[in-house]
């Protein structure tokens, strides 16, 4: 065998090919990826390579070459192929239709000898019958045609099945080669990069592909599949049991942390009184001024003028009062989330182990559905406007905790290092240097916050928490387009309001 190293350009980046470097990667058959890895890299054009081992085994040899990217769609295309071509050659097709039109013409049958019977008495729902009969008819006829017609597709499902895996297989037979030479690639930067499986993890691949079809099939072409095939097998009485037991805990809790959850909702009510003597009770010029002004100062004349048209459109459509309501729920509950959610993200950009406990709640927060945790939410605290703004913070807080996090990741090491070698103070490092060059981030986290604590109110709405929201719901329930549409441009106009505020004046590039 040829033993010479071979220059290899392209996506090798100028790396040295051997058969000896290639042998311990991929293990048997060393000169043949030799060779087709040099035939490969060799050329800066299109070069064919085909792998006759990879198109016979698929998905089987993609696992074993730890190519899973490519293992899970070659996968699903061939269990796809397997399953039309099983149909095809052994499902009874149109065995349902078959059976409508048999039951059809059964009671076709027992309606026809009912209507002779009718008209040999003179009876008077005689002609009624015989309609009936012939309308049972012909259900039946069309029935059978469209059995019939199912059971014809059956050559075409073979063929369609039969062009699935072939194509199938010759894209992973041209792929094979190129997919493992990249990856080889990076191995030769990265021993951590695997290039072959054990015959243990071979095996089980092996079986699992195998059940993958041979279930596959199975399902979808057994006239009478087992029940555990075709449902998951399921325990009724434990999930009675886990919900009882659930039911009692939250019971225990309602009963014994009450004066904890009442001592949270007076404290969230003392803020949202004084939001709503701010913004809602304080006359509307001032506070409509106070909104211009704000706009003017922080994001120039057009959010200005953008802004005081939709303040506009809030208060000449009658949206004012509910307006200001909700923008003090939401004032709320992002103050919260601010108070909350910044301390707690720099101290998970700090704290690692602190980072990792917080992540899965984040990530629950984010990810579990607004109407879960109102079920909690509802059971500890009630309804009306606090609750509604504490289910409000569980969705709006994330976005705040993670966007300080990277900011605070993101601040380069050689500054901090600089800032330590000056005698900086734990204290000063954190206000005078991460702080400060973190704060992109940590103000875009800041804005998501809002905006998501603001997509909140027509949920929120739903356990009293009124304001715009109310005027929504009541759209949604009533079918008034007219008010859904108009409420839902104010709570976007109240939106994009708070967005160009907190953006502020964006600089533009020649400065």
């Amino acid at each position: 065998m040829e033993r010479n190293k071979v220059e290899a350009a392209g996506d090798a980046g100028g790396a040295v090919m051997s058969e000896s470097s290639i042998a311990a990667f991929v293990g048997g058959a060393a000169g043949y990826y030799a060779r087709e890895f040099a035939r490969l890299h060799a050329s800066s054009g299109h070069v064919a390579s085909f792998n006759p081992v990879a198109a016979l085994l698929g998905p089987v040899w993609l696992a074993a070459r730890q190519l899973w990217n490519w293992f899970w769609l070659f996968l699903f295309v061939e269990a796809l192929a397997w399953v039309q071509l099983s149909r095809g050659l052994f499902a009874e097709l149109g065995a349902e239709e078959l059976a409508r039109a048999q039951r059809l013409a059964g009671s076709a049958s027992t309606r026809r000898a009912e209507a002779e019977e009718a008209v040999a008495a003179g009876a008077s729902n005689a002609a009624s019958l015989e309609e009936s009969a012939l309308a049972l008819e012909a259900a039946s006829g069309e029935a059978l045609l469209a059995a019939e017609a199912a059971a014809a597709t059956a050559p075409a499902l073979v063929a369609l099945g039969v062009a699935f895996l072939v194509l199938a297989k010759l894209a992973q037979g041209l792929i094979a080669n190129r997919a493992l030479s990249r990856r080889y690639f990076r191995w030769c930067s990265d021993r951590s990069v695997r290039g072959r499986g054990g015959a243990g993890a071979a095996a089980g691949t092996s079986a699992f592909v195998g059940a993958v079809y041979g279930l596959s099939a199975y399902r979808f072409s057994a006239g009478d599949v087992p029940e555990w095939l075709a449902e998951f097998p399921e325990s009724r009485s434990w999930r009675r049991s886990v919900e009882s037991a659930i039911d009692g805990a939250f019971q225990w809790m309602t009963e014994s942390w009450a004066g904890l959850f009442t001592g949270i909702t007076h404290a969230i009510r003392l803020l949202l009184d004084g939001m709503e003597t701010l913004l809602v009770s304080t006359p509307w010029p001032v506070v409509m001024g106070v909104i211009v002004l704000l706009a003017y100062r922080m994001a120039g004349p057009r959010v200005a003028v953008f802004t005081a048209a939709a303040l506009a459109y809030l208060g000449v459509l009658g949206f004012w009062d509910k307006s200001m309501t909700t923008v003090a729920l939401l004032g709320s509950a992002a103050l919260l989330c601010l108070v909350g959610g910044i301390p707690l993200g720099i101290w998970c950009a700090r704290s690692p182990r602190v980072h990792s406990l917080v992540r899965p709640v984040l990530d629950l927060m984010q990810t579990m559905p607004s109407f879960v945790y109102l079920i909690p939410v509802i059971a500890f605290f009630g309804i009306g406007k606090p609750p509604g703004i504490l289910a409000t913070v569980v969705f709006g807080m994330p976005p705040v905790v993670r966007l300080t996090v990277l900011g605070l990741h993101g601040v380069p090491p050689a500054v901090r290092e600089a800032a330590l070698a000056f005698g900086t103070s734990p204290a000063q490092l954190l206000l005078k240097v991460d702080l400060p060059l973190a704060m992109p981030s940590i103000m875009t986290g800041i804005n998501q916050t809002i905006l998501m604590c603001l997509s909140m109110v027509v949920i929120a709405s739903l356990i009293g928490a009124r304001g715009l929201g109310e005027e929504v719901l009541d759209a949604l329930t009533y079918a008034n387009e007219g008010k859904g549409v108009l409420a839902g441009l104010a709570i976007l106009f109240c939106a994009m309001i708070l967005d160009r505020i907190v953006q502020g004046r964006i600089p533009s590039s020649g400065r």
